[in-house]
């Protein structure tokens, strides 16, 4: 595979919004780059189009890889390992959202530099929403960049900061970045890891024998045999070194507002989400939908893998017996074989196959996580009617996705959302099911465990790609004609 190019990528993955990264780093244990892959394999859900892991050694300074295409088929080869040596490093897996529409090898973080006080690695989870603007003036004023990411800013903010240390540097080029951002970093003796003042995005601390562990995920702490110790606070700097844990504040504090859709869909279901399990979350999800949206039927189907969890709530509170319908194929990876048209136009079908015999002849609830395009939900409700089912109803464990996400995730254009030029009931017409029905946006609240639901004058989170209501003004959007949703 060149590392110029990837294949295209299934016609299925093309319908689901992705999260652009995972972000993890380890220091204080032998040959830290080994424990940043495993971290990184446990967090190739929220990135799988490249990698990238740099380490540093005393002796043989900054080391680092960038590939394209899975952790497994890159960073588990020895020869690639060993050329990574040191009980310091950090990684990244990515989706790309900023930055270029074709994939090049330079925007594969981390990102590393050279600065008057030694070198730095950082890498990026979450989106700059001020970046055109920020790279425009630092063009302007001389910076030459190397990559199409937006996360590139931070290292050049950071190399005309006149602060004496990195993380001072950091501080200092954070202070003018706008939009998400959760970030891991690495010098030359300390790994550092800031979240915005917001905390949309996700971050953690472990600690692995006498070393210490920061990562998108606390499944990917598991993987390594790290204890859980706290999440990185919105609008918290750590600094971790030989003397332990330094805590820093360095931002004006505001209420935080996470990314909802962590619970609903990005982050693994094995994960711990605010002290939540986020199974549990999703499962709570379902028995909201079957409260709000209850329908006659013989089956409760997941479309695999992430309605699963709202699946086995919903069935538990319909009290519809659950089936497993539709069975994914497991070793369908993101990318297949250069695809003649007659095997593209298969679709869905290369990864999801139908359980005939459970389904003919039943009226079947299928619960998915969400709808974007709605291009997978017709063929998957194709699929189900070729296998002899009587009636489809459709339940969807997320509010309607009417407006894009400008905070890291790769969301398509507001016109190709579905849910932002149809009425649900023109939504069922065009999908051509017997019913559609998605959990109201105070119900996903109560699933998260706001008993009363969203307030509306005070949101506890980040549901901008529901409600349009967006915690930090997207003007790199605005600029280019992105129009805000009116005041109600």
């Amino acid at each position: 595979m060149s590392d110029k190019t990837m294949p295209p990528s299934h016609p299925f993955d093309d319908d689901k919004l992705r999260e652009e990264c995972g972000i993890f780093g380890v220091y204080g244990v032998t040959d830290a780059a080994n424990f940043v892959a495993l971290g990184l394999h446990a967090l190739q859900h929220r990135g799988q189009e490249a990698g990238g892991i740099v380490a540093h050694h005393p002796d043989h300074g900054f080391n680092s890889a960038r590939r394209f295409g899975y952790v497994r088929d890159n960073f588990t080869r020895q020869s690639l390992m060993e050329t990574l040596p040191g009980p310091l490093s950090i990684g990244h897996v990515r989706y790309s959202t900023a930055g270029g529409k074709t994939p090049v090898i330079r925007d594969v973080q981390p990102f590393f530099g050279e600065f008057a006080m030694g070198g730095a690695a950082i890498a990026h989870n979450g989106n700059i929403t001020n970046a055109d603007a920020l790279r425009k003036e630092l063009v302007e004023r001389g910076s030459i960049f190397q990559s199409n990411s937006d996360s590139e800013c931070i290292i050049h903010l950071m190399a005309r900061s006149l602060q004496r240390t990195i993380p001072e540097r950091m501080e200092d080029a954070l202070r003018r970045v706008e939009g998400a951002f959760s970030i891991v970093a690495m010098t030359r003796s300390k790994l550092i890891g800031v979240r915005d003042p917001l905390g949309v995005r996700p971050l953690v601390l472990g600690q692995v024998g006498d070393g210490w562990v920061l990562s998108s995920e606390t499944c990917a702490l598991d993987i390594i045999g790290a204890k859980y110790v706290r999440e990185i606070e919105p609008g918290e700097m750590v600094v971790i070194n030989g003397n332990g844990v330094e805590s820093h504040h360095p931002f004006r504090p505001q209420k935080p507002r996470f990314c909802i859709f962590e619970h609903v869909y990005f982050s693994r279901p094995d994960s711990i989400i605010g002290g939540q399990s986020v199974y549990e979350t999703r499962r709570q999800i379902g028995i909201e939908l079957a409260k709000e949206s209850p329908v006659d039927a013989d089956l409760v189907c997941p479309v695999p893998d992430s309605g699963t969890p709202a699946a086995i709530g919903y069935s538990h509170e319909s009290g519809i017996p659950y089936a497993m319908g539709i069975i994914r194929n497991q070793y369908m990876g993101r990318t297949f074989i250069e695809p003649t048209e007659q095997i593209r136009n298969m679709g869905v079908r290369l990864k999801l196959n139908v359980n005939r015999a459970l389904i003919e002849g039943k009226r079947v609830i299928l619960v998915d996580d969400s709808v974007v395009r709605g291009t997978t939900s017709r063929k998957i409700k194709e699929m189900i009617l070729d296998a002899g089912a009587k009636e489809v109803h459709f339940r969807i464990a997320s509010p309607p996705t009417a407006w894009p996400c400008f905070y890291g995730v790769d969301t398509p254009n507001r016109e190709k959302l579905l849910a932002a030029t149809m009425s649900e009931e023109e939504m069922r017409d065009h999908l051509a099911v017997d019913s559609l029905k998605f959990i109201s946006l105070d119900g996903l609240y109560r699933a998260v465990g706001e008993a009363k639901g969203r307030d509306k004058s005070c949101p506890q989170y980040c549901d901008a790609c529901f409600s349009g209501d967006y915690p930090v003004e997207p003007s790199d959007q605005i600029e280019k004609g992105f129009e805000l949703k009116a005041a109600e």
